[in-house]
């Protein structure tokens, strides 16, 4: 599945609160989002930019896709439709 090319940060830190994220901090502009779903931290990075470059995208929904253990395609099925 190809990725969303105008994901905002502010939308995908929604996105991933369905997946156990939530905001701890924000410095400057990025935002960091922790998730304790399986027993251990796990931290994520978002850029609050207006537009997510594609290959940072790419590289934040390969991370939470490993950490959750869902292939990258699954994860943006569920987060994107």
């Amino acid at each position: 599945m190809k990725l969303p090319r105008d994901v905002s940060g502010d939308d995908l830190v929604r996105s991933l609160r369905s997946f156990g994220y939530a905001p701890t901090r924000q410095t400057g502009s990025h935002i960091r989002l922790t998730s304790t779903l399986r027993g251990t931290e796990h931290h994520v990075t978002v850029p609050n930019h207006q537009q997510i470059k594609i290959g940072t995208l790419a590289q934040i929904l390969t991370d939470v896709a490993t950490y959750l253990d869902l292939t990258r395609e699954d994860l943006v099925r569920q987060l994107f439709g």
